[in-house]
């Protein structure tokens, strides 16, 4: 059960005892607040994959969260109890979210002054200006749930991390340390199929993906940091990061085992009002420490990333928002000469499009979605579709699909083309 064991889920529970709760009513737990959610879903591929199942998804979670307020602190602890019938290993894992326990929060938060916040624990931590494009946030995320159609609040995967906020006169200080790497929650062909270069064709359980983790307490640690200041209307915000990359994008040909490089990012960004809606700018560049020539064909190349986007209230209860995003690699021409033969080429620009509507309807009990990724670079694509209906306070409806496709099986999304989907959900929320 690595890095927490049994404690959180112990404590979890207890907390949603009807004893304890009496107990609290009586003493020291007055401000303790108790809630949660039970969630089943089920989903389906739309096209066969032989190293798949046809079900996609096929689970239960019951989420508890108990939040204590006090005067001189505030304890939070959240998980999930998971009834996963695709899953084939019931283990816990809690770095990969796998087994019939997540624990998705269990952190304290002190203010031992005005100008200081002390979060410590497991968190989820996010920023940046991306609507799910991420550029300077280089906290975990979970890939496999959110292309199987969990609900979005699961694409950001919980961090290990000391989380300090610096509340100067002149701006606000974050200063997140992980001691220990908390990678993405990545696509190794348990359940989602990839493509596999070392095979050339995609691949999925025939061919689960061999990663040299890294799980070294104080040796293989992160850190991240945040400068954030309103000047007029517009938040700015520079941003740093010393780590690795978070997927496992690297390849040792002595192990042949993926493994994470060590990666710094440095960027920057801009959000504010424009023409009657709300704009931003995003830029970083990628430092890849362990290639810095870019002529390792086993290490990615350094990037320059760039984030434009623009989101507009259309009236009638429609809003629309547009992106553009661009990788650009670095040291192009020491990539192409090194590159293995028969290995597939990347392009030096890949360019990105995604376009979001919300339409509400019925009384705002109705939400329609879209959201939708194009790349004319690698000519492939992601579609999510969803639909949202709230029967009543506590009950929610909805249902969505993931559609993948592109013309070549390497690029990014047209890997996951036999992975697309269509589910349904049902939610009750205490």
């Amino acid at each position: 059960m690595n890095k927490w064991g049994l404690i959180p889920v112990l404590l979890l529970l207890a907390g949603f005892m009807p004893g304890s709760v009496s107990t609290a009513r009586a003493g020291l737990l007055d401000d303790v607040d108790l809630h949660g959610f039970f969630d089943t879903r089920a989903g389906i591929r739309t096209t066969s994959d032989a190293t798949q199942r046809q079900t996609s998804l096929l689970e239960s979670r019951l989420q508890l969260d108990s939040l204590y307020q006090g005067d001189a602190l505030t304890l939070q602890l959240r998980g999930d109890f998971i009834a996963d019938d695709v899953e084939q290993d019931r283990s816990i894992d809690l770095e990969q979210g796998r087994g019939w326990f997540d624990l998705r929060e269990a952190n304290l938060l002190v203010s031992p002054t005005d100008w200081l916040d002390l979060k410590v624990g497991r968190q989820i931590l996010t920023w940046g200006t991306g609507d799910l494009l991420f550029l300077n946030d280089l906290f975990p995320k979970d890939w496999q749930a959110f292309f199987i159609g969990r609900d979005v609040e699961y694409l950001k995967a919980p961090s290990d991390a000391v989380m300090a906020s610096f509340f100067p006169e002149w701006g606000t200080i974050d200063v997140v340390y992980t001691p220990s790497f908390d990678a993405d929650r990545y696509i190794r062909g348990e359940r989602l199929s990839y493509y596999n270069p070392l095979l050339g064709r995609t691949a999925g359980r025939d061919a689960v993906a061999r990663v040299d983790e890294r799980n070294g307490w104080f040796s293989d640690d992160e850190l991240s940091l945040r400068f954030s200041r309103n000047i007029g209307s517009f938040e700015t915000a520079l941003y740093g990061y010393l780590g690795y990359w978070k997927s496992p994008a690297g390849f040792d040909p002595g192990s042949a085992r993926n493994t994470f490089p060590r990666l710094n990012v440095w960027g920057a960004s801009l959000r504010g009002p424009l023409a009657e809606g709300i704009a931003n700018l995003e830029l970083s560049w990628y430092d890849s420490r362990d290639d810095r020539g870019g002529d390792d064909p086993f290490i990615p190349n350094s990037e320059q990333r760039l984030l434009l986007g623009y989101e507009r209230d259309l009236g009638r209860d429609l809003t629309v928002g547009v992106q553009y995003y661009l990788e650009h690699l670095v040291d192009y021409s020491a990539y192409r000469n090194s590159l293995p033969a028969g290995m597939p080429e990347r392009d030096e620009n890949r360019h990105l499009f995604t376009l979001r509507l919300t339409k509400l309807l019925l009384n705002q009990n109705l939400t329609l979605s879209f959201f939708a990724y194009l790349s004319p670079s690698d000519r492939d694509f992601y579609l999510r579709p969803k639909a949202s209906y709230k029967l009543t306070d506590n009950w929610r409806l909805s249902g969505g699909a993931n559609f993948f496709g592109g013309s070549d099986d390497h690029t990014f999304f047209g890997q996951f083309e036999n992975n697309s989907n269509v589910y349904a959900a049902l939610r009750y929320s205490f």
